[in-house]
């Protein structure tokens, strides 16, 4: 049968195949509406900019940035281990307006209603104010400067008197630079590059499904759950103290594991926090730091202490770095360092590699080869409903570049001229050097934060410790400037990796960028103010602040500290053998990071992490016990209930993290009025409780 015949017989080939096409294209669609959240919104109206900045989001942002920034500074202070808390600022966010909302609704009060734009900005501004508890180094390097700290370590000259004026001064001057730094590259990073910020993309999920008619009901179940467990956790916090009048008295130092372990630091010490944190982080990071307690204090330091006396002076207290101390501290930083830079040498090579493949192939709407994409080239020709609409809004209400540089100069010069007078040996030279890199060094931190979900702005924090720490030399002040430096640092690239996942949330919400960069500096200036005078609460009320052994070590203000004085005087003043151990731990760390890389993605999910495991050598185990319960937890109702375990672990966790935070406030307050707990609870041996009865009754 020919052409002709087959069109007289009213069969045509290419109308049959453009039919097909039509069919497949309308099946695509129908498929795309039904997953497609836009679609779900596109009857409701995006507020303008400035109306999604509203008074009660900054109310509301102000209180739990209180909230949030207690949390962080106490997990800080005991081991500086953060979980991301994005799920319960997000979540407690819509709680509190979806509450005031719905009173004045019934005052037939409401103007405005409560968007997911208005969620936005309160994650963002909480999330921005208590990153400043983090990144302004009250558990590290801002501390380290502290005459406290000095006293632990083997220089106690150099130090600066803490002062609540200065600190907020100094977290004014260097906190909002790294916002200015990346403001110009937010289109190429969030639109060209599709870089996946996995954070800020699942916090964008769940405010929007919070403003979904089911995801409001599941939001209120997780509501309910974190509201108990939060009161529990408040309650088991206040019950506790009241059998902690003295020194290793109460449930936090119950040796659950045999007073042998306990001597070690091997117990369960009952905290609801880390109870909380273990249910947030992986399985592999609990096992990771568990596994690095078990090295350290089970194997290592007491093989070491055999050799007192020939290693080290036997006449040498516990706490000198000049004893079994230096040991443990330095292993740590070694494995810190070499965790670090392989990471960072990881992170570099995926930027540089992506830059490169998109300067070769000038594809700029393509998806970058390193970001784990499957998309092939048809599917990214052809944007989705979804990606329509939001690069419409994300490219409608500009920042301008000007704006961006103009700010980045001015804060500059204003930071050249007045660091030097709260730090006198950070030459303004030193800090001109530092911001002419900074820029480049956000711009990797913010892409490699956008791939690997990582930011290394303590790496960076690390890089300037030893560079201008060794510059400057230890006769003109090089500790201080080196720790006053690592802060410039991390502020910088900090501030900026936050802004571009900020970014990324409010891209999938239809946020405004303006409104996501106004609520970034407000909650930036918020946390300046906010962080510091937590901290003062907490170094007013806790005498033993940063010792080793108290309830708030601070243990990474020991090792930056010590970091600073290696780029200063070099290795001569380490004990014998702990350089060796060192080189040894350093490798390792590398080495363990090239093999879990080089195994796949399968296998290598059951390899431990290096800086989790270098954490409990200076602390000890107590927490990664903590940790493994929360894990043994969570494992075990995933296995009863995998659905509800997903929908409401994240906020029994928090509840468990928040309530135990929160209880810290009155004890601060109790303890600075001089009310003490009335009973000591103490455990001892059999023997030493028949001396004890003996001498009571002689």
């Amino acid at each position: 049968m020919g052409k002709n015949e087959r069109e007289e017989n009213g069969f045509d080939p290419e109308n049959h195949n453009q039919e097909e096409e039509e069919e497949e294209e309308e099946k695509k669609q129908l498929k795309e509406e039904e997953h497609s959240v836009e679609r779900i919104f596109e009857n409701q109206e995006v507020p303008s900019w400035r109306k999604q900045l509203t008074l009660r989001a900054f109310v509301v942002s102000f209180v739990l940035s209180i909230l949030f920034s207690i949390i962080v500074m106490k997990l800080n202070l005991t081991t500086g281990i953060i979980p991301s808390l994005n799920v319960s600022a997000g979540l407690l966010g819509f709680f509190f307006v979806k509450t005031w909302t719905k009173l004045l609704h019934k005052s037939g009060l409401l103007r405005q209603p409560f968007t997911r734009q208005e969620n936005t900005v309160i994650q963002t501004c909480v999330v921005a104010s208590s990153g400043i508890a983090f990144s302004g180094g009250f558990g590290s390097y801002l501390f380290a400067m502290s005459e406290r700290i000095a006293k632990q370590s083997t220089d106690t000259l150099d130090f600066k008197k803490l002062s609540l004026g200065w600190i907020i001064g100094f977290l004014f001057i260097v906190s909002f630079l790294g916002l200015f730094s990346v403001v110009p590259l937010r289109k190429v990073m969030i639109i060209d590059f599709k870089l996946t910020y996995p954070s800020g993309t699942a916090t964008a999920h769940l405010i929007n499904s919070f403003h979904t008619p089911q995801g409001a009901k599941l939001a209120k179940k997780q509501v309910r759950e974190l509201g108990r467990f939060f009161t529990f956790s408040f309650l088991w916090g206040f019950f506790q103290w009241f059998y902690t009048a003295g020194d290793n008295c109460g449930f936090a130092s119950f040796p659950s594991l045999g007073l042998k372990a306990f001597d070690n630091r091997f117990y369960f010490d009952f905290s609801a926090t880390y109870v909380g944190v273990g249910m947030i982080c992986p399985y592999i990071i609990n096992i990771s730091v568990l596994l690095g307690g078990i090295i350290s204090w089970g194997l290592m330091w007491p093989l070491i202490e055999d050799r007192k006396g020939d290693w080290y002076s036997a006449d040498l207290g516990s706490g000198s770095f000049s004893g079994i101390q230096g040991y443990r501290v330095f292993i740590a930083i070694a494995m810190i360092l070499g965790d670090g830079l392989y990471n960072f040498l990881k992170v570099l090579s995926r930027t540089l590699l992506g830059l490169f493949h998109q300067l070769r192939y000038k594809d700029m709407s393509s998806e970058l080869p390193v970001a784990d994409h499957s998309s092939d080239v048809s599917s990214q020709s052809q944007l989705s409903y979804d990606d329509k609409r939001r690069t419409q809004l994300f490219l409608k209400d500009q920042i301008p570049i000007m704006f961006a540089i103009g700010g980045y100069v001015a804060i500059a010069a204003i930071s050249m001229a007045t660091l030097p007078h709260i730090f006198h040996q950070l030459k303004w030279y030193y800090i001109l050097v530092i911001y002419i890199f900074a820029p480049a060094l956000a711009f990797c931190n913010a892409y490699g934060c956008g791939l690997t979900d990582w930011s290394l702005a303590s790496t960076y924090g690390k890089l300037a410790i030893f560079i201008i720490g060794a510059w400057a030399g230890a006769a003109h002040g090089g500790v201080l400037a080196g720790l006053a430096a690592c802060g410039v640092m991390m502020n910088i690239v900090s501030t900026a990796s936050d802004l571009m996942q900020d970014f990324k949330t409010g891209y999938l919400t239809l946020a405004s960028p303006r409104s996501m960069f106004v609520s970034q500096i407000i909650g930036t200036a918020m946390g300046c103010v906010i962080s510091p005078c937590v901290f003062w609460l907490f170094y007013k009320a806790f005498n033993d602040l940063g010792q080793p052994g108290s309830q708030y070590p601070a243990p990474y203000a020991v090792v930056y500290r010590n970091m600073v004085l290696l780029g200063v005087k070099g290795f001569s003043s380490l004990p014998k053998n702990c350089l060796l151990l060192c080189y040894v731990f350093f490798g390792a760390a590398i080495l363990i990071n090239l093999i879990k890389d080089l195994v796949g993605k399968k296998w290598g999910r059951f390899i431990p992490l290096p800086m989790a495991m270098a954490i409990p050598f200076y602390i000890g185990s107590y927490f990664a016990i903590d940790m493994c319960v929360g894990s043994l937890i969570l494992f075990v109702w995933e296995k009863i209930n995998k659905a509800k375990a997903d929908a409401l672990a994240p906020a029994v966790a928090s509840g468990l993290i928040c309530g135990d935070g929160i209880w810290t406030l009155p004890a601060s307050i109790l303890a600075l009025a001089g009310v003490k707990p009335p009973i000591c609870m103490k455990f001892l041996s059999r023997g030493n409780n028949a001396k004890v009865d003996a001498f009571l009754g002689s």
